[in-house]
């Protein structure tokens, strides 16, 4: 709710001219019962039809300006939550940006996109009703029973009664809903995830016949949404029946003590049916208040939930742009790990563990080891994606610690391990690595990704449309294309995180040929689990769960390095039978 306000400060003539046109209207409002009961008293009574004339022309006059009121109320309204609501989407969205890995591990995508759009929705609804309504309901109810005391002192006590029991009944009804409509939204939070799981890995799905399965987890998940808002839904709903039956309890009690105070000649019957309008404002005016307690309830479950998010501080500081790095330009080293181990949040054992190794500049490294060795883990601490938990890596000299935000990751060109491309032509895709990429940069880049005789053939070229993460296109071909992304910067270090994997063998070495005949001062990081894609490499880093087993050359690791062994001749076991001259096999 904090920032909510905080958002709405940029918007408070709008908030504040909002509620006021919504009073006047109010005003206006419980003025019409007393011309009423002047029409009956006076016109009536007294058949003066001039005067009944005049009150009725007063009475199009008041309902005039009310409409006119309301329509002026329902305008600034609108302004000030479409666009605090606006604002505070885009601060949370910028908010999120500022995230390391770390934080959104620990988030979930699933969870930030309801933050940004089914919770700030309901923010913006619950808004633009409160600054209509919250005011007016509540100062119609306690109008109409300051108005009752003008009419008759005995008749208003009816109001005086009913009015506390009516705001305990919302009270009660208001602290029980809270909670449940925020475990409604975990709920949603839930089923989302399960959609979006399934409809995004709906080829697995149907490859392994589990249709069936995804079918019944998702019933379940939207049938356990669909329990939780009935429940809140029960209860919210008591908010109605119990209001009316209190307010006609109340009508009828009304009604008569009004006839006995007739009967004695203390009020007049014009003034009976001033009492009568008002409570049946107060029965409309609840109503709305009974909707709008249930809808506030929601939208400030969904303004925690996104406070919460904007609670969490980005757990990565950065220095000034006004101080730069201060790269040494006497070292010829690119890329220093220094005794580095890494655990993921809640990871429990660390993930890297005392790692260290040098790399100098425009040499190639292969990183190799078994599924869950720490490959990826590696090289995302180089563009510092996330921060070490101890030890120190350094680029170029320098801490990445001390590099200004996006200062080092504009000079590394980063390939991932999972293909992400966007909706949009090839080229908006490539110059994501450059923006201002010429059609020559564009093009040499996918020559050294071997997939310029793909994009060739596409109708249009660079401007060949691709889907939403290029689902048009096969997996061999998006990874190239993602590489020849990373390429398109000329970066000064580049990382291919299990790139080529989709890639046949006579591709993967066909391109890294390319990448080798690109100018020798680029740093290349191949991380893979083909032996044939880094054998290759000026110097191999062997992992092996989380801890660095071995750094050499090809031949170095084949002569003494188990673990790099076992992987090479689990690829070439005809290696394995070879044996070496004096009878023993080969190392």
């Amino acid at each position: 709710m904090k920032k909510l306000f905080e958002y709405l400060k940029d918007y408070r003539r709008d908030a504040v001219l909002a509620p006021a046109f919504k009073l006047l209207e109010a005003f206006l409002d419980l003025l019409v019962p007393l011309v009423v009961a002047k029409i009956i008293d006076v016109g009536i009574a007294q058949n003066n039809h001039p005067y009944i004339y005049k009150m009725v022309a007063l009475m199009f006059v008041l309902a005039g300006a009310g409409l006119a009121s309301s329509i002026t109320a329902q305008f600034f309204a609108a302004r000030s939550s479409v666009g605090c609501v606006t604002d505070m989407r885009q601060g949370l969205f910028d908010h999120i940006q500022k995230f390391s890995y770390s934080e959104l591990d620990q988030i979930g995508t699933d969870t930030l996109i309801t933050r940004l759009t089914s919770d700030m929705q309901q923010v913006q609804n619950g808004l633009n009703m409160a600054l209509r309504l919250l005011l007016r309901s509540p100062i119609i109810v306690l109008g109409s029973m300051v108005m009752a005391f003008t009419i008759d002192v005995k008749c208003a006590l009816v109001f005086v009664v009913a009015i506390p029991i009516l705001s305990l009944v919302v009270f009660l009804i208001m602290r029980s809903s809270i909670p449940m409509f925020r475990k409604l939204q975990k709920k949603l939070d839930r089923l989302l995830g399960n959609t979006r799981e399934n409809l995004t890995g709906v080829r697995v799905v149907r490859a392994f016949g589990r249709e069936g399965d995804a079918v019944r987890e998702f019933d379940q998940n939207n049938d356990e949404l669909t329990r939780y808002a009935e429940r809140v839904g029960r209860l919210s709903a008591l908010l109605n029946p119990m209001t009316y039956a209190i307010v006609n309890i109340a009508t009828i009690v009304l009604i008569q003590v009004g006839a006995i105070r007739v009967n004695l000649g203390a009020i007049q019957q014009g003034q009976v049916v001033a009492l009568y309008n008002y409570m049946a404002q107060m029965i409309i005016e609840l109503i709305k208040f009974a909707q709008l307690v249930v809808l506030i309830n929601r939208s400030i479950a969904c303004a925690e939930r996104i406070q919460n998010v904007f609670n969490i501080q980005p757990s990565m500081a950065f220095p000034s742009q006004d101080m730069p790095a201060q790269e040494n330009p006497e070292t010829d080293a690119a890329v220093a790990f220094d005794h580095v181990t890494f655990t993921y949040e809640q990871g429990g054992a660390p993930a890297l563990e005392d790692i260290s190794f040098t790399v100098k500049k425009g040499q190639t490294i292969g990183i190799i080891g078994g599924t869950g060795s720490g490959k990826s883990t590696l090289v995302n601490l180089i563009p510092r994606f996330y921060d070490a938990t101890d030890g120190k890596v350094c680029v170029w000299g320098e801490n990445v610690r001390d590099y200004p935000e996006g200062k080092l990751n504009a000079r590394i060109g980063y390939v991932p391990q999972r293909v992400t491309l966007f909706k949009g032509t090839i080229s908006d895709n490539l110059r994501w690595g450059k923006e201002k990429a010429s059609a020559a940069e564009m093009n040499q880049a996918l020559a050294t990704a071997q997939v310029k005789d793909v994009v060739d053939q596409k109708t249009g070229g660079l401007n060949f449309e691709l889907q939403q993460n290029g689902h048009n296109l096969s997996g061999g071909q998006r990874q190239r294309l993602t590489i020849a992304r990373a390429l398109v910067r000329d970066p000064d270090i580049l990382i291919m995180d299990d790139s080529a994997s989709a890639l046949d063998f006579a591709t993967d070495a066909a391109l890294r040929r390319a990448i080798h005949k690109l100018h020798r001062n680029m740093t290349v990081f191949i991380v893979s689990q083909r032996t044939a894609s880094v054998m290759d490499a000026d110097q191999i880093l062997v992992l092996d769960e989380g801890k660095l087993v071995g750094k050499g050359t090809h031949d170095e690791l084949l002569a003494h390095n188990q673990i790099y062994q076992e992987i090479y001749y689990s690829q070439f076991p005809k290696d394995e039978q070879k044996e070496d001259p004096t009878g023993g096999e080969a190392a």
